[in-house]
């Protein structure tokens, strides 16, 4: 996973070079989600926006995963594997629901807010892989690059790149997706169907997220 960023806000400029724009746009990102999470504290609904005033990176349509952690412990993750909203709107929609709606957790206490770590992950679209065997399988996986879709009998499953960091063996990895999706341990199909996509990921904490917010505030 990429370095987590320091945190500001301020709209792209055409003018600046991309990577300081980018930078720009990620801590936009951040700073929706945390708005995001707060609105569900405060009104039980995500942030409403409008895409058309955010910049155009952040308009296009993308899938994303957002997860939340406290003291480095998993405390929700939501996203999607097919693209369906503007950037923006996709963040603010899979914070609040990593916040309120993942069903393995409660709903956050306003309590945990300030303890937050926020991630989030931007999908590239989904390349089916082609292979002849389990083995073939296992030589074209990236291990720490490819996100993995796992899909046969009906059920699907996908990890995030992130995964890597605790199933580094790609046998191993492959086998636990195997039973994320709902299949045994050793399970092979002729019809188990894989594809790979990558992420951008990148995070922040509440406090420096919050304050980079709390900045911009009119005094």
């Amino acid at each position: 996973m990429a370095p987590m960023s320091s945190i500001e806000s301020k709209p792209a400029d055409d003018t600046e070079p991309l990577d300081i724009a980018q930078n720009q746009q990620r801590r936009i990102l951040l700073e929706v989600a945390v708005r995001s999470i707060a609105t569900g504290l405060e009104r039980g609904m995500p942030l409403e926006l409008d895409p058309a005033d955010y910049p155009e990176p952040l308009q296009t349509i993308r899938a994303t995963f957002v997860t939340l952690e406290i003291d480095g412990a998993l405390r929700g993750c939501i996203g999607v594997l097919d693209a369906c909203r503007p950037l923006v709107e996709d963040v603010a929609h899979h914070a609040f629901a990593a916040a309120f709606q993942d069903p393995r957790f409660p709903r956050l206490h306003p309590d945990e807010f300030p303890r937050l770590t926020i991630k989030l992950s931007i999908l590239t679209p989904p390349e089916p892989l082609e292979f002849a065997s389990q083995s073939d399988l296992l030589d074209r996986i990236r291990p720490g690059v490819d996100g993995l879709i796992l899909t046969d009998q009906g059920r699907r499953g996908t990890f995030l790149p992130s995964v890597w960091e605790q199933l580094p063996d790609p046998a191993s990895f492959l086998e636990h997706l195997k039973r994320k999706a709902g299949l045994p341990f050793g399970y092979w199909s002729d019809t188990l169907r894989v594809s790979r996509y990558a992420t951008e990921s990148f995070g922040g904490s509440f406090s420096d997220i919050d304050a980079r917010i709390q900045a911009q505030a009119p005094s």
